[in-house]
């Protein structure tokens, strides 16, 4: 039996019950799959508390970074953007790994969004290091808008091949030369950014609810495919449920059925 939990904080609004729950049962598994709330510095504390029966657990933030120095074992691509969104126990040990990466790759993929030429970046925490290194290239130059220095360094590690740079919020203009934007901006964040008056370009919403945003409205409005953070949530969760069950199953049927049961519980 899968026993499995996404741990964060706050974590009661999380889909990601009902999108695993809903996969299992579609795959024909027995599972339990739950939301818990784990507090920032809390997350070695509550591992250690858990018996040896639970499968693995999704992270979200708080813990994404944290879970880095918990893990035994954490892959380099993990490391590489230092974050981690999935922990799963293998030989009684635990490891750490990173679907979300995956997660925005087979999202543009679907949407038919090249990764190449000039991709914006608004944000520079977990998810944008995420979002870096699922469009990192020798085809692509990376502009990351942020507002704090702090941040720099871990975003240069998660890039490789690209051409990185760094703009602070007074140089929206940039958006408008974008082959891509890519927001992972917490919510109201970008509800009032200068937004360019026509536009082809792809944006990548990072946020779900409530949809649509003010800005992912406004893109759709002047010419840009929107692409909304529910997708994002459904691919990652893909590779988890993978992760977890250990089973194969075809991914666009169950990209078609939580995307079903995901927008409905969004109503």
């Amino acid at each position: 039996m899968i026993k499995a939990a996404v741990l964060g904080s706050p974590i009661s609004h999380s889909l990601s019950p009902l999108l695993h729950n809903t996969a299992y049962a579609q795959i024909g598994l027995s599972a339990s799959y739950e939301a818990i709330e784990v507090e920032a510095h809390s997350l070695a504390k509550f591992m250690d508390e858990r018996d040896a029966s639970w499968t693995g657990f999704s992270l979200t933030m708080p813990l994404k970074e944290e879970v880095i120095s918990y893990a035994k074992h954490v892959d380099d691509l993990a490391l590489r953007i230092n974050s981690a969104n999935t922990l799963y126990r293998k030989a009684g040990e635990w490891y750490a790994t990173s679907t979300d990466v995956i997660g925005f790759k087979n999202a543009l993929d679907m949407h038919k969004v090249e990764i190449k030429g000039h991709i914006v970046i608004l944000g520079a925490g977990a998810t944008a290091r995420a979002a870096a290194a699922a469009c990192d290239s020798s085809e692509t130059q990376i502009t990351v808008i942020n507002r704090s220095l702090a941040r720099v360094q871990a975003m240069s590690d998660a890039v490789i091949e690209s051409e990185l740079s760094f703009l602070n919020w007074d140089d929206l203009s940039v958006l408008a030369d974008a082959d891509l934007v890519i927001s992972t901006a917490p919510a109201g964040v970008t509800d009032s950014i200068e937004l360019p008056a026509k536009t082809s370009a792809p944006y990548f919403e990072a946020l779900y609810k409530p949809w649509p945003t003010p800005a992912s409205a406004m893109w759709a409005s002047r010419g840009g495919k929107v692409i909304d953070g529910l997708d994002l949530l459904i691919h990652q969760a893909l590779a988890q449920i993978a992760i977890f069950s250990g089973e194969t199953f075809d991914s666009a049927l169950m990209y078609t059925k939580l995307r079903e049961v995901g927008l409905a519980a969004l109503k």
